[in-house]
Parts: C-alpha cells; sequence; structure tokens
C-alpha cells in the first residue's frame, strides 16, 4: 500500500509540474550583421574602414623603410666624403669666380672688359668687367633647352675698386 501512495503522489506531483511546463519553437537568429541585415551598412563601413587604414599602414611602413634605406645611404662614410669634397670644389670655383669678377690686374673698359664663362652641370655662368659694373649672367639649362636666365648688376665703384671714374 506504501508503494501505491506513493506512486500516486509522484504522479500528482509531475501533473503539477507538467501544467507548468512552457515550450516554445526553437529560432536561430544570425547574430553578425552581414547576415541578419540589421545594421549591415555599418558593419560594411567598419571593415572598409579596416581594411583602408591597413592598406595606409602598409604603404606607410614601406615608405618610412625606404626613407630609413635612403638616409643610411646618405650617412654612409662615402657619402660624407663625397658631400665635403663637393663642398670644397664647390667653395673653390666660387673663389676663384670671385677673384676673376673682382681682378685688379688689368684695367677693363668698354671697350676692352674682362669676361669669362664656365659650364657647370649644364649651366652656364657669364661674367663682364667693364670697368664700372660687373654683370653676372646665370642660364639655367635642361635637356638643352633654356629654362631661365638671371642676370645681376654690381656696381664696381660700391665695392672700392673702380679701374675708371665711377662717378662719370
Amino acid at each position: 500500500m506504501r508503494d501505491t501512495i506513493f506512486i500516486v503522489a509522484l504522479v500528482m506531483l509531475l501533473s503539477v509540474i507538467a501544467v507548468n511546463v512552457n515550450a516554445d519553437e526553437l529560432v536561430h537568429k544570425f547574430g553578425s550583421p552581414s547576415f541578419n541585415g540589421i545594421n549591415q551598412s555599418a558593419h560594411y563601413l567598419t571593415i572598409d574602414e579596416q581594411e583602408r587604414t591597413r592598406a595606409e599602414k602598409i604603404a606607410e611602413d614601406i615608405q618610412d623603410a625606404l626613407e630609413e634605406a635612403e638616409r643610411e645611404a646618405d650617412n654612409t662614410v662615402l657619402a660624407k666624403f663625397i658631400r665635403n669634397l663637393e663642398s670644397r670644389i664647390y667653395s673653390t670655383l666660387a673663389k676663384d669666380i670671385s677673384e676673376s669678377l673682382f681682378n685688379y690686374s688689368g684695367i677693363p673698359t668698354a671697350d676692352n672688359p674682362i669676361a669669362g664663362e664656365i659650364n657647370l652641370e649644364g649651366n652656364i655662368l657669364k661674367w663682364i668687367n667693364d670697368g664700372t659694373t660687373i654683370t653676372l649672367i646665370i642660364e639655367e639649362w635642361f635637356d638643352g633647352v633654356l629654362i631661365s636666365t638671371t642676370e645681376i648688376v654690381i656696381p664696381v665703384g660700391s665695392f672700392g675698386g673702380c679701374w675708371v671714374d665711377c662717378d662719370g
């Protein structure tokens, strides 16, 4: 008899519990905006932004590496030596041209001026000293085409070195 009471009590307990249980169908919803369409455009914009910034970063890293290699090449002992040598050669050349411009060994006149010309890396520097002024003409050439001409006129009397009457 005890077993019967136990079974009846168990059935009653299960029937009370079964009444409170509710069931619903299982529905799967995607969490990714690529599949469900919610916030899809924002999702695509985020992906595009990530791809763009990644590509920019890669290009920037490549440019930085190239610039670093160029700086390293410019800082070698040989490159420093060549720059120093070029600087000294150009300095000596400028000194020689300057001395030629203000050459006091001969007396330049309008009829017999002291003149010179030098071709420097495809560009032409001309100077004419007529005793009262020195005219320096610089012609910039590129591939055989005259790009620009600069003319500088220096009054010799302002430097205290007139060969002829500077006032007249």
